[in-house]
């Protein structure tokens, strides 16, 4: 299946141009994919209120608590790239007396 990013981007061209504004380009990419994420995160949640594991009463089904431990693991993947990328910026930032002001 190929995927057109630039169909994703005008989707969501305003909280892009948002993040991308606050955070630099890569940085808010990532955080619009956060956003994506949480919002993924939540309807799994919802749906595993109503698809409950029959073994174990009150939680979600065995393929609704693996999409949901799935996704948060792709959010920590995110975010620690992100911390990257912002402790790069740090760093390039004190080496470079240009970036200082």
């Amino acid at each position: 299946m190929s995927v057109d990013p630039n169909s994703v981007l005008r989707q969501y061209q305003q909280e892009l141009e948002r993040y991308e504004f606050q955070m630099g380009a890569e940085r808010g990419r990532l955080a619009l994919s956060l956003d994506l994420l949480t919002d993924a995160l939540v309807l799994v949640g919802q749906h595993g209120v109503y698809c409950q594991s029959a073994r174990q009463p009150g939680k979600p089904a065995m393929d609704v608590q693996i999409i949901s431990k799935q996704i948060t693991d792709a959010k920590e993947l995110v975010l620690a790239v992100m911390e990257e990328l912002k402790r790069r910026r740090a760093v390039s930032a004190n080496h470079d007396p240009a970036a200082m002001g």
